[in-house]
Formats: C-alpha cells, structure tokens, sequence
C-alpha cells in the first residue's frame, strides 16, 4: 500500500499520465479471429511517457507499468488492451491494424489511412515484433496458458478504425483469399480501360473517349485500394493518402464528363455545358489540393460523385420521358451507381460493417464500367440506328437551335438583366458583355426612330402577361451603322401571373431588309438612273391631279422627253456608252428640278416629267426649253465629242375629267409630233393631234378582235439546204386578213401589238398554230426531218411566264421540241438582257431551237453569240446582198466563225443559183429567200412537203 502510494505520489509530481487497464479478452484455442477495436481504449494528447495499470493476473494481483514513446515528437496518443490465455496450451496470435478503411472514413474530411501502430509494449516480455505487410500493421504475440497481458500500442493517429487478434495461418489465408479476389478484379478492370480505349480509337464518337476515361479512373482507384500499387512503385503511408484523393477525384471528374458526354448535354441548352465546364474546372483544381490537404479533396470529391449520381438520375429521367434513346439505355447503369452510391453512404457511416464490404464497393465500380462499355458499344455498332429512330422533341428543338445559329435572347424580368448566348456585342464591335444588363442600357444603342416603339412593345408585353414578342429594330455598332434586329421571345410567367422571364432568339435581318429594301427600290425604279418608273410616274401624276382639284395653286404640266437617234449612239458605240450617256442626262434635267416637281424614266430613251413649280405659260416654255438645252450640251465618252437632241412634248392640265393617264398620253402624242418634225422641238398638245392616232388605235381594237376571231393565219417559206436542196424547214410568218382593209402587213400590226398587250397572245397563237400544223403534217405523210420556225417579241422574251407557257404548249401538242425553233433580233436581247439571257436558257434545257436573226446588222451581234445559248444564225439578206469582193470576205468570216461555234447558219435573201452554190462552198448550212419558194398557206405547204417526201408513209 505504502508503494503504490508512493507511486500515484511520484506520478502526480512527475504530472505523469496515468490509466487502468480494462477488463481481458478471454482467448481460447478456437478462437481465429477476434475484433479486439470495442475492448480496446484510446488516450489522447498524453505525452511521450504514459503509465497504466495492467489488468489483473490470476493471483488478482493489478500492477503499474509506464511505456515511453519512441520519438520526442510523438502526439502521446496510447492505445490499450488485456488479452488472457484461458486454455491450456501455450497459443500464436497476430495483432492487425489496417493502415485504410472505408468504414466509418467519413463523408467529408475522411480518413484516407495512415500507419496506426507504432510499436506495443506488453505488460511481460519485450516488445512485440512488426510482421512485414504494406496495409496494416501486424505484430507477433506469444500467449503462455493462462496468462493474463496487457498491451500498450503507440499509435501515430489519434484514431484505430480497426484493430483485429488473428490466428496466424487464419489470417494468411484470409490475406491469400483477398488477394486472388482483388487480382481478378483489377484484372477486369484493366481490360476493360484498354478495350474502351481501343474501340474509342477505332470508332472514334464523343461518348466512347469519356467512357474510357471513367474506366481508368475506376482502374486506378482499384489500384490505390488494393494495395496495387504499391507494388508498382515505392509509396510512404502519406504519399498513399494523396493517391487515394487524387483517385477518388478522378473518379468524380469522369462521371461527370461521361454523364455530360453521352447525354449530349449542350444539345439541350449552353448553360449545361457553362455549368459542366465550371464543375469539370473545379474538380481539376481538387488535384492540387489533394497534395497539401487529401481530406478536403477527398471529401469534396465524393460530395461531387454523390451530387452527380443526383443530377443524373434526374436528367435520365426528364430526357426518357422525352424519349430519348440514350437517357432510356442509361437507366440500368445509373440504377446500380445509385445502389453503389448507398451501399458507398452505409458504409463511410458506419451503418454497414464488415470485412468484405470495401472490396465489394470495388468490384461494383468494375461492374458500373462493364455496363457503361455494353451500353457504349451498342451505340458504336448499332449502325446508325438509334440516331436515326428515337429523337426526342426536345433533343429535335435543341439540335435545330444550335444548327440555326440563332443567338439565344433572355430576358430575366425580376431582376431585369438582358443575357444574350452567344455575347451579341461582338457582333457590333462592342466589348464583350457590353449589350448584357438591364433593358433599359439596350435603348441608347437603339436608333431615335426605334426607341419608343422597343419600349412600348416590352410595356404591353408586361401589362398583358401573355402573347408573343416578335420585334424588329435597328441597332447601332461601333462603327456607326446601324444593324437590323429581330427578336422573337415567349414570355414565362411565375406563380403570382407575373412574367419573370422572356426567352426566344435574336437574329441580325439586315440583310434581308436590305433585300426587300433593294426589291422594292428595283419595283419601282429605273435599276440604271435610279429614277421613278413609270407605274410611280403615274401615281405621283394623279396624286398631283387629285390636289389640282381642290387646291388652285397646284396647275401640273407633263413633259414627255425622248432623245433623238439614241438607237444610233448604241449602235455605234455599244449598250455600255449608251447607259453612261443617259446617267449623264438624268444629272443634268435633275438639276434643273425643284423639290415639287418629279423626273422619271419612262422607257429605254423616254423621260417623263411633272412640272408644278411653274405655272405662268412663258416660264413653263423657258423651261422646256433649259431642257432642250442641257441635252445638247456635248458630252465627251471615248475621246469623242456626242451631241444629242431631244424632242418634247408638253401637256397642261386643264380639264379636271382629265386622269393621269390621258395627260400622259397627250404629252407623248406631242412628243411623238415632234420627232416627226424631226426633232430637236419643243410641241405643246393639241386636240387634233388625237385624230392620227385614231387609226393606231382602230387597229389595236380590230387585232383584239381578230385574235378572238381567229382571223390570223400563218404563212411557211421554205427554208432550204444547200447541200442538196431538199427542204428543212420553214418560217412561220403571220398573215391578217382584214374584213374591210384586205391583207394587213406584219411590220403595220406587230408594232402596235408590242406596244399594247396583245403581243404575248398573238406570239401564243403564232406558236401554237406552227406545232398544231407540223403534227398535222406528220400525221399525213409520216415522220419528216423539218423544223419550224417561229419569231418572238421583245414583250414575249421579258414575259416570266414564257417558259412554262412553251412546255405547256409543247405537252399539249406532243410536237418534239427540236422541231420547234424561236428566232430572236438582238433588238429584243437590247430590252433587257440578263431577263432574255435567263429565259432563253430555259428554253434551250428542254430542246427548243434558238436562231439569231438579222445577224450582220447590229453593233453587238457578235457578242451575243457567246452570251446567250443559240444554235442557228440567219445572216441578214443586206450582208448576203453585198459587193461580191466585199461578200465573200464577211461572209466566209461569219459562216467560219458560226461553224467554229458549232452554229447553223441560214441565209437569207439568196437572189441566184450562183449565189447559192457559192454560200454552200463557204459552208453555209441553209438558204431562204423567194428563189427557193414564197410564203404559202398551210395545205399548200402539205402538198409540197407530199411531193418533196414521197417515200414518207404514215404510221
């Protein structure tokens, strides 16, 4: 008593820490493994020498022993336990300390392991001996019979998750067992990381490269918790912490990406891909702060793989409710990742506690991978099948708003912040995020036009709480043009009624206002003098009419200006000095314009002009002739000197019956008497002027008649081959026979047609009547190799319908199109070009014969050859008739350059035998002329064609 005074008295003055023993575990020869953690007690901060009493011995004696670390700097954390020999034989036993274990780890900051032990002292005996093993620590006890020993262990953590008393060879096999456990499943593991890498470098999609990364994380998480590696190289029990975070990182970071990957997040909205980006960057980040402090990262990884399996579960969800094939085939995988992640949560707890349940987790993680890789695969060899059958509506919305490139438009309301996906201020120059914020910093950037109109579209947006927004404004970049906007938005409305949000698209349509800007520029104006046509002439002029009547200020006079023998400026110097001659004249009359008073262009050569700034006679004569006077100033073009006149014609408005159109007409009647005055005058209108149109204007009533009449015909001239003189065609000419005025020639009626709106049916009628003739013909004599030709108008050629109405008409009859040729004068190209280019190769697509007419008479004749698809030339009979010496040069020339370009070539007007023998020589194809045959009606060209092809026979 007096010691064991003595020895609590010398520990108090020592301030020694002093502990009793707790109460032995009973060990028995059967006893194989026994968990010794609940009887084993734990002392803390108790400094490098610690003192216990043991448990009592058989003689139920208690002694005090006192163990000092092994290091000054040791924490003085002790652990203690008693074990007791009940049997009768002296008993081998190994004391295990796993370095790591899953259970009870934690959640956040977990225990990633460490070394435990650092040595035990026993209460008899020595030290006990440290048995080699890289993940526990394990020491050697010998157990006389009926001993009772108590155990002090130096711990280096504060914490002994586990402690365990093994029967030696118990323990080896159970070691053995688990180690050919873990080799086949790292063994799996491995294959499958190489075989999904292998197929992702083989089939080469998005999916396959994430689902190989999740693989090789899992391998190396296996790896770190199997004790794998270090087998591979050498590792301390606190670099091994820092692979575990880093592996348990990993981890998380490629679920995330498989998940984003093969679900094609960014398909849905570009904030998913913003977000799994952010989330991506941040678990890269845990790497580096898995070296100083692998708890922190440990725990935030698996806060991150928990969140993730949360996230998916519900993207699988929503996307298989939209059907999407991919969220469908997913749900087996994510179903056992949720199964893992619990049985994972059970066990870093502590609920779930025994020896298998760790090794298990990771042969899960091996079976999550197996899955993804059949899942994936079904996918790399399916072949296309579920790309092209199972889309979702939603996936569909997503794809075609990405393929637009439309930029996405959202408006948060509560907050009022404008948000645009792509940054739209880029596109105007501004710094980025210039146009993102509240609504109100949009307006300054409006144009002043646009402004109230943008607000007060979004106020009754607000006010009525439904609808949609659909909006066009123009903005202004940084350069200061302004750019057309167009945003179509659906409001969200929250649970009160109120809008709280306003997403839709905001696309640029600059270019499609300027269009329609251009489109309507070209209605209603000249495309070369950027004047009025004649449509808005007319218009303006019975505007100005309708306020003459009310208002006695307003006395308008029309002026109809017409440039004298401009047909010969482009004969001699092309279609391009006459388009430049007449922008000069169009600058020089604006000139002499005030705001009031209107310049138009009403035809190739024709102006017209309102004049209401004067009304006094002699002003309005002063200014006719400024008029006439600036025409003839000199313009100077290619170093030549050009002098134009004009003739004018003026009408004043003085009837108030009078309409737009009639003072018009009188004003051209004017002009039209003084170009047969021949020109360079001024003629004011007078009535009697009307009584010379008035048989034009008989005609143009009896041709209407006539053509519903049927009182036109056509007349065929032989169009011969010079070869061997048989006929190969013919030429449709129209013939009128009047009722009272007898035969009326073409050159008298076709003018008056082109100039009204009878040319279109009288062209219809022309060809009509030739196809309905040749099939006729055939019918009778049997299949016959001729053509008919057929002459067509300017009006017809510039009509946009004259494509189909030839392939209607060419199905109706069932002729051959390569028997049907249209013949044009480079006139009627002159009217429009581009417009006849483009028709003319329509007609060409489907067979249809193109024959140049008149060719040798015209200044362009040559360049028309290459810019439009024709296939025959007709030499004018001028050319055919002219000097021999110079003949024989121009025509040789014409006919080689016609056969260089694959053309036929007709002529026409061949007087004598001799001059046909001599143009076949030259290589002239066909001749026509009244030397072969005049024009006949259509039975006298049947009987001709009977004689001529005798041997035909009728089908």
């Amino acid at each position: 008593m007096l010691m064991l005074l003595f020895g609590l008295l010398a520990a108090s003055m020592l301030q020694v820490p002093y502990a009793r023993a707790a109460e032995p575990v009973k060990i028995s020869r059967d006893d194989t493994a026994l968990d010794l953690t609940e009887m084993t007690d734990i002392y803390t901060n108790q400094g490098e020498a610690f003192q216990v009493s043991t448990a009592a011995g058989a003689d139920g004696i208690r002694r005090r022993i006192e163990v000092r670390s092994s290091s000054p700097s040791h924490q003085g954390d002790w652990a203690v336990f008693a074990l007791a020999n009940v049997s009768e034989e002296q008993l081998e036993r190994v004391i295990v300390a796993p370095h790591f274990r899953m259970v009870g780890s934690k959640l956040i900051w977990p225990d990633l392991g460490a070394q435990r032990i650092i040595a035990i002292t026993p209460s008899e005996g020595f030290a006990l001996d440290r048995e080699p093993s890289p993940d526990a620590d394990v020491f050697r006890i010998t157990l006389n019979p009926g001993s009772v020993i108590t155990f002090v262990a130096e711990l280096s953590t504060p914490t002994l998750p586990q402690l365990y008393l093994w029967e030696p060879a118990a323990y080896k096999d159970t070691v053995n067992a688990f180690t050919l456990y873990r080799g086949i499943v790292l063994g799996i593991a491995g294959l499958l990381a190489v075989f999904l890498t292998i197929l992702f470098v083989v089939k080469g999609t998005s999916m396959l490269p994430a689902a190989a990364a999740l693989a090789w994380a899992v391998l190396a998480y296996i790896c770190v918790d199997f004790g794998f590696l270090d087998k591979l190289i050498s590792i301390t029990a606190s670099d091994q912490r820092v692979w575990r975070a880093c592996a348990e990182v990993a981890l998380a970071s490629s679920l995330v990406i498989f998940l984003f990957t093969y679900l094609n997040l960014n398909r849905w909205h570009v904030h998913l891909g913003y977000a799994t980006f952010a989330w991506i960057f941040c678990l890269v980040l845990l790497f580096g702060v898995a070296i100083y402090d692998p708890s922190i990262a440990s725990g935030i990884a698996r806060l991150s793989f928990a969140l993730t399996a949360t996230a998916g579960i519900l993207l699988i969800i929503y996307l298989g409710l939209n059907r999407f094939d991919r969220a469908i085939l997913l749900v087996p995988t994510w179903a056992l990742i949720l199964v893992w992640l619990f049985g994972g949560w059970l066990t870093v707890t502590g609920q779930l506690d025994n020896d298998i349940i760790q090794p298990a987790l990771g042969g899960g993680l091996v079976l999550i991978v197996l899955l993804i890789g059949f899942t994936v695969m079904q996918h790399a060899f399916a072949g296309g099948a579920y790309q092209q059958g199972l889309f979702s509506d939603l996936e569909r919305q997503s794809l075609a708003l990405t393929g637009s490139g439309d930029t996405v438009w959202d408006w948060d309301v509560s907050r009022d912040r404008v948000v645009t996906i792509p940054d739209i201020s880029l596109r105007f120059g501004l710094p980025a995020g210039a146009m993102h914020g509240p609504i109100r910093g949009w307006l300054p950037r409006l144009h002043p036009d646009d402004r109230d109109r943008f607000k007060a579209t979004l106020d009754v947006l607000l006010e009525h709480r439904r609808g949609r927004l659909s909006h066009e404004f123009r903005v202004r970049a940084e350069d200061g043009h302004f750019h057309w906007m167009q945003i179509r938005a659906r409001p969200v409305l929250g649970s009160d009624g109120e809008i709280i949000r306003c997403v839709g698209t905001i696309i640029d349509v600059t270019e499609q206002k300027n269009s329609v800007e251009r489109l309507l520029q070209d209605a209603m104006h000249d495309n070369l003098t950027g004047l009025p046509n004649r449509q808005v002439f007319l218009d303006r002029l019975q505007a100005v009419l309708t306020l003459a009547t009310t208002s006695e200020h307003v006395r308008p006079t029309v002026m109809s200006i017409d440039i004298d023998r401009y047909k010969q400026v482009n004969d001699a110097l092309g279609i391009a000095a006459g388009d430049n001659i007449l922008i000069a004249l169009t600058r020089r009359l604006r000139r002499l314009l005030r705001p009031q008073d209107t310049l138009a262009r009403l035809s190739g050569d024709q102006f017209g002009l309102i004049l209401v700034s004067e009304q006094d006679p002699v002003k309005i004569a002063d200014f006719a002739d400024a008029v006439s006077k600036a025409i003839m100033v000199p313009i100077n073009f290619a170093n030549r000197e050009i002098i134009l006149t004009a003739s004018i014609g003026l009408a004043s408005w003085v009837d108030q019956q009078e309409s737009g159109i009639e003072l018009l007409s009188n004003a051209e009647l004017a002009m039209y008497r003084a170009k047969r005055g021949g020109g360079n005058r001024v003629e004011p209108f007078r009535p009697i002027f009307r009584s010379s149109g008035t048989d034009r204007l008989q005609i143009e009533t009896d041709l209407r008649r006539a053509i519903e009449r049927k009182e036109l015909s056509l007349a065929y001239q032989p169009i011969i081959r010079l070869s061997d003189g048989e006929i190969a065609g013919f030429e449709a000419l129209m013939r009128w026979d009047h009722p009272r005025k007898g035969s009326i020639p073409p050159s008298d009626f076709i003018p008056i047609a082109e100039a009204s709106d009878l040319i279109s049916p009288l062209g219809m009628f022309a060809m009509e009547r030739a196809s309905s003739d040749l099939i006729d013909w055939q019918r009778q004599t049997g299949e016959l190799p001729i053509f008919v030709s057929v002459n067509l108008s300017s009006a017809q050629v510039l009509n946009n319908n004259l494509y189909s109405e030839v392939r209607a008409l060419l199905a109706k009859s069932e002729c051959d199109p390569r028997q049907l040729k249209l013949e044009l004068t480079e006139s009627v190209m002159m009217e429009n070009p581009e417009q006849a280019r483009l028709v003319l190769t329509k007609l060409k697509e489907i067979g249809v014969g193109l024959a140049l007419d008149d060719f040798g008479t015209g200044y362009s004749s040559l360049a028309y050859l290459t810019q439009f698809p024709f296939d025959t030339i007709k030499l004018d009979k001028a050319l055919v008739r002219d000097v021999r010496e110079r003949r024989a040069v121009l025509l040789r020339s014409v006919i080689a350059m016609a056969r260089a370009l694959e053309m036929s070539v007709v002529a026409e007007g061949i007087e004598t035998d001799e001059d046909a023998a001599e143009l076949a020589k030259m290589g002239c194809h066909f001749g026509q002329s009244f030397l072969f045959g005049p024009p006949t009606s259509g039975e006298a060209t049947l009987r001709l064609l009977k004689e001529r092809f005798p041997l035909t026979k009728r089908a």
